[in-house]
Order: C-alpha cells, then structure tokens, then sequence
C-alpha cells in the first residue's frame, strides 16, 4: 500500500507509431526518436531507470540495472488528442473518436454563439494558432468579432485581444459555446486563447480550456469519494472539468509545474498528485521544434532526482505521457504513438512490456492507493514489487 502517488504526464511524449497508426495518418511518427536526433538531447536519468529498455525503443543505451520499472503502453481508445488520452490515463476508454471539424463549424454551432456573444466569427477552420492571430489578429481589433477555429483535435478554440475582450469576458464565451457544444457537437475541449500587443502578435499565458466531462467514472473520481486527497496540477483540473479534486494548482509552464511538485514532495499528504507538463506539446510539438522539445525533456531529466530524493518508502512516480506529437514530421498534429510508462520510488527495476491500454495506469494507481475502482486496465502493482 502506498501513501501517495504522483503521476506526471509529460504531455505529448510519445515512443513509436502504434499499429493503427494508419488510420491516423501517422505511420513513422515518434516523437521520443525526433527528440533523440537533436544535439540538445539529454537524458541519462531517463535511461538508466530504463528509457532505452522499452519495447520498440532501439535508438538509446539500455540500462544493464535500470533503477526504475519500464514500459509502455498502447492507446485503446479512437482518438489522439489530450482529452481522450488522459480520460484513458484515469481509467475510460473511448471506443468513438470525438468530433472535429476540418471544414469549420457548421451554422447550427455558430448562430447561437454569435447572438448569445453579441460578437461575429473570424477564420472558422483549421489553422496553427500562431498563425491564426497573425492571419485575423488586426480584423479582429478593428471588427470587434471574434477568431473561432479549430484543429485536426475536437476543439473549439477562442482568439482575442486582451485589450478587447479581457481573460475574464472571453471565459465567458467560452462557457457559453461549451454550453453550446454538447451531444453531437460535443467537442473535447473549448479553449480561451488570448493575445496581446500590437502585430505580430503574441499569445499570453491566460490560455484556459472548458473541457467535456469525463463519461464514467474516473480514478480521480474514485480517490475523491474514498476520502483521499487529489492534487491536481497544471491543466489537470481543465482536461477532468475540475470534478474528482480537493485541491487545484494551475501553472505557468513546465519550469513552474516542477518547481510546484518539487514543493508537494514536501508536503504531507494522502492520496494522488495528477501533474500535466504541457510544454513539450504546446510549445515544441506543434511547432516543430525538436530541439526545444529535446532541451525540455533535459530540464525534466536534470530536475527529476532531486525530486525523488525527496520521496518516502510509501511514495510511487509514475512518469508517462497522453499521446504523440512529433516535432521533426510533416504535421503540426498530435500523433497516434505508444506512451511510456516509467515508475520510480521502492520498485524493481521490471520490464513492463508493452500494455495493451493506458487505463492500466488507473488501475494500478488505485490498486496500490487500496482504493475500490472497476476500469477496462489491467494493473502492474505486482511487477513493482521488489
């Protein structure tokens, strides 16, 4: 029995196209690989707990006695965006992908946005962000009407001028399409997107995301009900529409989401700390930057002993990711990858194979937590026996 459990996800690290990548249109993606190939890779604490040791991963050293269990597991559900991934994580699997729009939101979406929101839509397609405010940025200064558009992921996603519409109004935009995208058009995730200066412009840290609740229950739900504490940090609170948590942390990139679970590493506490680093996705992956992203996993690498040095006999890590996004392919897209898994803490040093599910990470979470939760994953508490 453990006493608390950090799970964090490095958002987007993926280890390799899985079989259906086909149907993804992601055959030869890895993001993991991409990262290797840039001369600010670093990682030699990931390797020695046994990085290299993976299935599939023959690109690194392996660890003769890696210093932490190791595997990776296969995404079940249809789809490959951070809302799916991480309802997966917490134990739900999505046998139907959720909706996007490539051709942009029909009327029925937008007529009752607009007379609910007094403002007209910019753009409503499919565009990288940073272009999308390069592209409308000014249209919309001198029109007042708002930049709508999406991506290959369900997401509907709100650009504005903070000199225009502050944070706070264009939350409430947000509410109001997330009220809006329900049934057919429920979407993952609504995302405010501000902006700020004068052009080119730049995207500000106020970003925030309405997500879709979870359809069933989720470990975080169960760890909730059982009377154990759920941290959750980052955009955890976001992507799980803030329900199954005593306690939200949000952060300002990666750099301050470790600076914040080094803090809870100290702090005393029973139950799940659920940390989402989503730098490695946002700011790397879909702008294919391969060595930004290598330089981030070495700031990840270098911070995490010191983290575990802080760790108690009855603690477990476990470090993963929510699906692919590879910085060196043709596509600012996510990626249909397999996800490491890696645990760290009083474990073997075991070869977790290749699981055939990301809810085996629930179900070992609660397992060890001794906390009642039925979820289509199968549990490696056992493998992490010494």
């Amino acid at each position: 029995m453990m006493k608390r459990v950090f799970v964090i996800v490095l958002d987007s690290f993926g280890c390799g196209y899985e079989p259906d990548a086909d149907l993804f249109g992601d055959v030869g993606a890895n993001t993991l690989k991409s990262c290797f190939q840039s001369n600010y890779f670093h990682m030699p604490n990931m390797i020695a707990a046994g990085l290299g040791n993976i299935d599939g991963v023959d690109f690194l050293p392996k660890a003769e006695h890696p210093t932490g269990a190791h595997g990776r597991m296969r995404e079940r559900s249809m789809g490959k965006d951070t809302t799916i991934g991480h309802w997966e994580l917490s134990g739900i699997v999505s046998p139907k992908a959720l909706p996007t729009y490539p051709n942009g939101f029909p009327e029925e979406v937008l007529r009752p946005f607009r007379e609910q929101t007094g403002r007209g839509v910019l753009c409503n397609k499919p565009y990288s962000g940073t272009d999308v405010i390069r592209d409308y940025g000014e249209e919309h200064l001198k029109t007042g009407d708002l930049i709508v558009y999406t991506s290959a992921d369900s997401v509907f996603q709100i650009a504005a001028h903070e000199s225009l519409v502050p944070p706070e109004q264009l939350y409430e935009y947000c509410r109001i399409a997330r009220k809006i995208l329900q049934g057919k058009h429920g979407v993952g995730r609504v995302i405010a997107r501000p902006f700020e200066g004068e052009y080119p412009f730049k995207r500000t840290t106020n970003r925030h995301d309405f997500s879709l609740e979870a359809p069933g229950k989720t470990m975080l739900d169960a760890i909730f009900e059982s009377g154990k504490d759920v941290i959750a940090v980052g955009k955890i609170h976001d992507i799980f529409a803030g329900r199954g948590m005593t306690e939200t942390i949000y952060t300002h990139g990666n750099t301050h989401g470790l600076e914040v679970t080094m803090e809870l590493a100290e702090r005393d506490f029973n139950g799940l700390c659920f940390v989402n680093l989503v730098d490695f996705d946002m700011l790397y992956g879909h702008r294919q930057d391969p060595d930004g992203y290598a330089k981030a996993l070495a700031e990840f690498d270098a911070w995490l002993p010191g983290f575990l040095k802080k760790l108690n006999k009855d603690d477990l890590v476990l470090v993963t990711a929510d699906h692919g996004c590879d910085p060196a392919d043709q596509s600012t897209d996510h990626t249909r990858e397999y996800v490491p898994i890696l645990a760290f803490g009083d474990v073997a040093g075991s070869n977790l194979g290749t699981r055939s599910t990301f809810a085996d990470l629930a179900a070992t979470v609660t397992e060890v937590l001794g906390v009642p939760f039925e979820c289509p994953g199968e549990s490696f508490a056992k493998e992490l026996e010494k």
